[in-house]
């Protein structure tokens, strides 16, 4: 992978300030064009952007510099960098080894059994199968369903945990909430809560409640005189 400057417009910024390149040596260097880094440094151009000193960011060294203000004709080059950061390498179909293939479709039992929110796509990315394969397993269609066993296809070794457990949780995050059946729900609708099998009158319940109270008093009163003639 080529080297690539880093905020080319900033760098050609700080080397217009703080050199004596030419406008062509800090174009090739900046991959902008001689008529940009013109205008950069009539103040037309990248009025707000802040200069960037590729000598701190270490693409760039005094000496070479230097070698190019004293060289019209020099042609600035990258430093190399201290680190190297290795490629990331696309990533394609999943490779089984030979002697694991014949444990696929048991494989692929088992996640359709255990995980059927997996989509055909994330199998396959696990156990490197097609999803034709898949199809046939789903519906039993497979040459060999009789003798199939459902078996963990981290313990067959064609998918690590993670891998799994990534598939699963990103299954789970497009599968849509389970609704009040799924759940087996028990509880009733408030509708139904509402509507009480037995009747509770307050107003007969304190119609009762005097009618009480008036007889006991008047049960009171006809004892009252009785004890007066007893004093007596």
């Amino acid at each position: 992978m080529a080297q690539q400057l880093l905020m080319p417009k900033a760098t050609a910024v700080w080397l217009v300030d703080n050199t004596a390149l030419s406008f062509d040596q800090i174009a090739q260097f900046c991959k902008l064009h001689p008529l940009e880094v013109k205008a950069i440094a009539d103040g037309e151009s990248a009025q707000g952007i802040k200069g960037l000193d590729p000598i701190a960011t270490g693409q760039l060294s005094r000496d070479e510099i230097v070698r190019a203000e004293n060289n019209p004709a020099y042609k600035l080059k990258l430093s190399e960098p201290k680190v190297r950061v290795p490629e990331s390498k696309r990533r394609g179909p999943r490779y089984t080894p030979v002697s694991k293939r014949q444990d696929r479709p048991n494989a692929i039992l088992w996640l359709v059994r255990n995980h059927p929110e997996l989509k055909d796509a994330q199998i396959s990315r696990l156990v490197g199968t097609t999803k034709s394969t898949i199809e046939q397993i789903r519906d039993r269609s497979h040459w060999n369903s009789a003798n199939l066993t459902a078996m963990d296809p981290v313990t067959l070794g064609l998918c690590s945990q993670i891998d799994l457990d990534l598939e699963v949780e990103r299954a789970a995050k497009n599968r849509p909430l389970p609704t009040a059946a799924e759940l087996g729900a028990t509880l009733e609708a408030a509708q139904e809560t509402e509507k009480l099998g037995f009747s509770y009158d307050r107003e007969e319940e304190k119609e009762m409640d005097a009618d009480a109270v008036f007889a006991k008093l008047k049960s009171l009163k006809s004892n009252e005189p009785e004890e007066e003639d007893e004093d007596y």
